[in-house]
């Protein structure tokens, strides 16, 4: 049976950065985010470090950004534009927490052809397209305060430092909250970023990212790691040799992609089943990034 790696104790606690978390990356891309929301007084110097981090932002031009509001252009890489924007925007009346996010070229695109049809800055055409693409009840919800929750049913440590002080509409496979791998046993393990996930399975940094960026398959000691990107979210399971053995028949069989005979296997196998069923229940709580 695979055993699981632990972390070292001595490891260095990662800073918290978001107490609030609301999964929407089961919705239409590009409005697939997870929303990172904190209660606590932000600290700018974290913030902006571990944002400058997942983003490839110069750290002084997010410091600033996350002091003042404002968009980062991503510069040109050669004749082709191939990446879009970081926005943060700010109220300038303090009624709405601060908000970031990031435009893909795509995105981007739109959002200059609005601001010179309708004579908008770009900052107001950038948040008008980013928001049209979100899921109707969340956009339902960022006009409600404190995203419509009940702070008498939130936990107390939470609740008692107020009201959002600011939300990161993500994408990223961060280390400041957990994705979900399914086990073979059923488990259910929550890896904090990239290093974690290759910690955890015994796998490279590069082949990790390829994976999760990606999609497909990897063989780690005679198991199997199955990635499917769904609305440009990774969803990742790990099989054991009887299981990977029996999608292989499968897929030899059938003549099917060894992909497609995996699920098969996990759909037929009450253990995973039920892990996947836990998975989907603490995800629809915003248990899981």
């Amino acid at each position: 049976m695979f055993k699981i790696k632990r972390r070292a104790s001595s490891q260095a606690k990662l800073p918290t950065l978001y107490n609030i978390f609301e999964d929407y990356t089961e919705s239409d891309a590009p409005g697939n985010v997870t929303v990172c929301a904190m209660t606590e007084p932000e600290d700018v110097t974290t913030h902006a470090l571990v944002l400058s981090e997942s983003y490839e932002v110069p750290l002084d031009v997010m410091t600033r950004l996350l002091r003042e509001g404002g968009l980062y252009l991503y510069p040109q890489d050669g004749p082709l534009v191939t990446r879009g924007l970081f926005a943060c925007k700010i109220d300038p009346a303090g009624h709405e927490p601060k908000q970031t996010w990031v435009l893909d070229v795509v995105q981007y695109a739109e959002a200059e052809q609005l601001a010179r049809s309708y004579g908008l800055t770009l900052e107001e055409a950038a948040a008008r397209v980013f928001y049209r693409t979100l899921a109707p009840e969340l956009l339902v919800r960022l006009h409600e305060k404190n995203l419509g929750l009940d702070y008498a049913k939130l936990d107390r440590a939470i609740a008692r430092h107020g009201d959002i002080k600011y939300i990161d509409f993500r994408k990223d496979w961060s280390p400041h909250f957990k994705r979900l791998c399914i086990m073979p046993d059923g488990k259910l393990i929550e890896t904090s970023g990239l290093d974690e996930f290759a910690s955890l399975h015994g796998i490279t940094m590069a082949q990790a990212r390829s994976l999760i960026e990606q999609g497909g398959t990897l063989e780690v000691d005679g198991e199997i790691l199955a990635c499917q990107i769904v609305n440009g979210q990774p969803s990742v399971a790990r099989f054991n040799r009887r299981q990977y053995a029996k999608a292989k028949e499968i897929a030899a069989t059938r003549g099917i992609h060894i992909m497609d005979a995996l699920s098969e296997v996990g759909l037929s196998d009450p253990t995973l089943m039920q892990a996947l069923k836990r998975r989907e229940q603490l995800l629809s709580r915003g248990g899981g990034g």
